[in-house]
C-alpha cells in the first residue's frame, strides 16, 4: 500500500511504497540530506526528524539517546510504515548563494584571464574560431554541389584549406546555404591537429561571427561551476555554481566509486552530474539571454573519478591497487552522448589526469596558477574534499594526493557542514573565561562548523590552553564549556538555545582527532615530496592555495595547527577555482590545449602510501602542530605570548 512522505521545510510530499527507505525516497523526491557514507549506516549524517507518522528503524546507532527521545533517526536505517511527516535539519539544507562567495584582500593571485593578458603573451587563440562567407548562388553554367562551393569560398576569403567535417552537417547543409542568399557562417575546429586541417562543426545562415560562445565546466567532488565566454570578444560574460548533486550518494570519490558498483549504480551518477551541469548551464544561459544553440564549445576539468563518472567510465580500479584509471586522456566527445542539453555540433575537451588520485583539475590548476612556468621552487595545495599538492616549477614536477578525508568539508565531525548559512567560520576563545566569540556565514544562528571554522576554532582552543598538544581537552577547569560527552571530553561551542536545531553545538575530542589525521595526511605529503626530490620545507619560495576551502582558510590559523608549512605569509598567495580557470584558458587558446598535455606529462605522480617514510611523517604529525617543533617556530612564539 502506498504511504505519503511530507518533506518540510519544503513541503514537499510524495508517494512511496509501504517499507520502503527514507534515503531513498528522498533521493527520488530530489531532497537532499547529508549521506556521507552513501546508505551504509555509519556516518550517522542523514539524521532527519520525524514529526509525525511511524517507521521503523532500530534504536542506538550513531544517535545520542537524547537525539532519539526528540524524534531523530537515520535516514538510511530507517523504512516508512505510515504517513509521515519529516524535517530536514538545518545542516542538511543547501544554501547555494554560498557558493559564489569571493575572498577579497592581500595574497590574492591576480587571474591570467583578460582579454589584455592573454593577447600579451600571444595566448588569445580559442581553437573553435567562426568564418562568414558570402558565395555566389549556383546556376545551370555554375552547378558546383554545396559543399565544394563552400570549401572554395572558405579557401579564397580566408585561406582556409581542406576541411574534414561530421556527415551530420551534410543533412542541413542545403537548406543553411539557401535561408540567407548563400551568405552563412561555419565554425572551424583548430584543435584536432590530426586531421592536419581544420573540422567543419557547424553551419549556420547569415553573419553570426558576433555570436560565438563556449562553456568552461569544473566538475568538483563538492560543486559544479559552470563559466560562460565570449569566444569572439575574449570576455567571461559570468559563471553559476550549484552543489554536486551525486553527494546524495556520498560526500567522496571512494564512497562513490563503492556505489558505481551497485546495480545501476554507474548509470545513475553519470545521469546525477550530468543533470547538475544542464542546469546549471541553462540558467546561466538565461540570465544572459542567451541560446544553448550559440554555443561551439564545451571544456571540463575534474579529477580522475569525477571525469570516470562523467562519462560514464567504470571507476572500480581507481581504488584498488595498484590505482589505476581506465585512461588520463579522454577523446572528444559529442556532448550530446553524454547526455548535456547542447547542440549535435558542440564537443567536449576534457584536461588529462595525471593518475587516479591527481586528475584534470590539478592539472587545470597548474595551468592557471601558471606554476608551470615559474622559476621560483613552489608548492600548490588543492584542499578540498580531497587533498592533491605539487611541487616543482618551469623545469619539472612532482604531485601526489594525500589522503585527508573530508573532515575540512566537515565530513567525519560531528558538527561539521560544509560553508553555508549558517556555519561558523570565524573563533574567538576569552583565555580567562573560555567563553567563545563566534562569526556565521550570513550572521545567522550557528547550526554548526565549516572547514575553516573548524581550523579556527581549534587555533583557539590552543591559544586559550584548553586542548593539549596531544588534542586532548584539560580536566582542571572549572567551566561548563568542557565536559565529558559521549566521545570523550568535549567543548560546547553554542548551547542548545542558541543554536538553529536545538542541541548543544559541541567539538570533541574524537572531533580532533579527525582533524588531526587530515591535516596530518596533509602535512606529511608535503615533507615526504619535498624529500623525495631531496630538498625541505625551507627551500619553498612560494605556496599557492586553490580551491574553495584555501579560499578562505586563516593562513597563521592553519599553520598553528599544523595544517600549513611555517613559512614567512608573504610566501603565500590564494589562486581560488584554478580548476575552473584552466578551463577557461583551454576554451580561449588553442596553444594552452597542446601546453595541457605536456604540462600532464612534466607531473611525476609519487603514491604516498608506497613511498618510504610516508607512514613516519603522518605519525609525527599527529601533535598539535607538531611533534617536531622545529618546524613551526612562529608557533611556539604564538602560544608562548598566549600564555603571557
Amino acid at each position: 500500500m502506498a504511504k505519503k512522505i511530507t518533506f518540510n521545510p519544503y513541503g514537499l510530499t510524495i508517494e512511496v511504497p509501504e517499507g520502503e527507505n527514507l534515503l531513498r525516497a528522498a533521493l527520488a523526491a530530489g531532497v537532499h540530506i547529508n549521506a556521507s557514507c552513501g546508505g551504509e549506516g555509519v556516518c550517522g549524517k542523514c539524521k532527519i526528524l520525524v514529526e509525525e507518522g511511524e517507521v521503523d528503524s532500530l534504536p542506538g546507532g550513531l544517535l545520542t539517546n537524547e537525539e532519539w527521545d526528540l524524534g531523530y533517526r537515520q535516514a538510511c536505517q530507517t523504512k516508512v510504515v505510515s504517513d509521515v511527516v519529516v524535517r530536514i535539519p538545518p545542516e542538511s539544507l543547501l544554501d547555494r548563494r554560498t557558493l559564489t562567495r569571493r575572498r577579497t584582500g592581500i595574497g590574492l593571485r591576480p587571474s591570467p584571464i583578460d582579454l589584455a593578458s592573454l593577447q600579451e603573451e600571444g595566448l588569445y587563440n580559442p581553437a573553435f574560431k567562426k568564418r562568414c562567407v558570402k558565395l555566389s548562388p549556383p546556376s545551370l553554367t555554375d552547378n558546383v554541389n554545396d559543399l565544394a562551393r563552400l570549401e572554395e569560398g572558405l579557401a579564397r576569403q580566408h585561406g582556409v584549406p581542406n576541411l574534414t567535417l561530421d556527415f551530420f552537417l551534410l543533412r542541413k547543409l542545403a537548406r543553411v546555404m539557401r535561408e540567407q542568399d548563400f551568405q552563412v557562417t561555419a565554425t572551424l575546429d583548430f584543435s584536432r591537429r590530426r586531421f592536419r586541417s581544420p573540422h567543419l562543426v557547424n553551419v549556420e545562415p547569415g553573419d553570426t561571427t558576433g555570436r560565438h560562445y563556449a562553456v568552461a565546466v569544473d566538475i568538483g567532488t563538492t560543486t559544479v561551476w559552470v563559466q560562460l565566454l565570449d569566444l569572439s570578444k575574449g570576455e567571461i560574460i559570468g559563471h553559476a555554481a550549484d552543489y554536486n548533486s551525486q553527494m546524495s550518494y556520498g560526500d567522496d570519490v571512494i564512497t562513490r566509486i563503492v556505489y558505481s558498483q551497485k546495480e545501476q549504480g554507474l548509470q545513475k551518477l553519470q545521469k546525477s552530474v550530468v543533470g547538475t551541469i544542464n542546469q546549471v548551464m541553462h540558467r546561466l544561459l538565461k540570465q544572459h539571454k542567451l541560446g544553448v544553440e550559440e554555443v561551439s564549445h564545451m571544456t571540463v576539468a575534474a579529477n580522475t573519478t569525477m571525469t570516470h563518472l562523467f562519462y560514464g567510465i567504470d571507476p572500480k580500479y581507481i581504488r584498488l591497487a595498484p590505482y589505476v584509471p581506465t585512461a588520463g586522456s579522454i577523446p572528444l566527445l559529442r556532448a550530446r552522448d553524454l547526455g548535456l542539453e547542447m547542440p549535435e555540433h558542440v564537443f567536449v575537451y576534457s584536461v588529462s589526469s595525471v593518475s587516479s588520485y591527481v586528475g584534470g583539475d590539478i592539472v587545470s590548476g597548474v595551468l592557471a596558477s601558471g606554476l608551470y612556468k615559474e622559476p621560483r621552487l613552489t608548492l600548490f595545495i588543492d584542499i578540498g574534499t580531497n587533498g592533491e599538492i605539487v611541487i616543482g616549477n618551469q623545469q619539472w614536477m612532482a604531485c601526489a594526493a594525500c589522503s585527508a578525508g573530508p573532515a575540512f568539508e566537515g565530513g567525519g565531525i560531528r558538527f561539521g557542514m560544509r560553508a553555508t548559512q549558517g556555519a561558523i567560520e570565524e573563533v574567538s576563545i576569552n583565555p580567562e573565561t573560555f567563553e567563545p566569540m563566534l562569526l556565521t556565514i550570513g550572521m545567522a544562528k550557528p547550526k554548526g562548523i565549516c572547514g575553516s571554522g573548524l581550523i579556527n576554532l581549534l587555533a583557539a582552543l590552543m591559544d586559550s590552553g584548553l586542548v593539549h598538544p596531544n588534542g586532548k581537552f584539560r580536566d582542571d577547569l572549572n567551566t561548563p564549556r568542557v565536559r565529558l560527552g559521549d566521545s570523550g571530553r568535549e567543548y560546547v561551542v553554542a548551547f542548545a538555545e542558541d543554536t538553529q536545531g536545538g542541541q548543544d553545538l559541541v567539538l570533541s575530542e574524537a572531533d580532533i582527532d579527525n582533524l588531526m589525521r587530515a591535516k596530518g595526511a596533509m602535512f606529511a605529503g608535503y615533507v615526504t615530496l619535498l624529500e623525495s626530490v631531496g630538498l625541505h620545507l625551507q627551500d619553498l619560495e612560494q605556496v599557492i592555495l586553490a580551491g574553495a576551502f584555501g579560499n578562505f582558510v586563516n593562513i597563521d590559523n592553519a599553520i598553528a595547527i599544523g595544517l600549513l608549512p611555517d613559512l614567512p605569509r608573504d610566501r603565500y598567495q590564494f589562486v581560488g577555482n584554478a580548476s575552473l580557470l584552466g578551463a577557461t584558458l583551454l576554451a580561449f587558446s588553442r596553444e594552452m590545449l597542446d601546453e595541457e598535455r605536456r604540462v600532464a606529462e612534466m607531473m611525476t605522480n609519487f603514491e604516498l602510501s608506497e613511498t618510504p617514510g610516508y607512514m613516519d611523517q603522518y605519525i609525527a604529525a599527529l601533535f598539535l602542530p607538531h611533534t617536531q617543533g622545529e618546524y613551526f617556530p612562529s608557533v611556539s612564539e604564538r602560544l608562548q605570548a598566549a600564555k603571557g
